[in-house]
């Protein structure tokens, strides 16, 4: 887990199943319960580093894409 403020960050666990659902990229894995679980992969290090990100070297508080959906989110409950 590599999220800083995720309670879990820090921990290791085995990865089952890398996949795209619920409108986005998450890892499945086996907690400590023995039960699946899943999580965003961008929480995780099963991705590589958002480019804009490492760019910036942490200049940057917000990434362009999220901000024109943002932007959009916006102008939608303006009407």
């Amino acid at each position: 887990m590599t999220h800083p403020f995720h309670p879990l960050y820090g921990r290791e666990y085995e990865l089952i199943q890398y996949r795209h659902f619920w409108s986005e990229d998450r890892v499945v894995y086996v907690d400590e319960t023995g039960a699946a679980r899943s999580l965003p992969a961008g929480w995780t290090n099963a991705v590589s580093d958002d480019p804009a990100v490492v760019v910036s070297a942490g200049r940057s508080h917000f990434r362009l894409a999220d901000l024109v959906e943002l932007t959009q989110l916006v102008r939608g409950t303006s009407r």
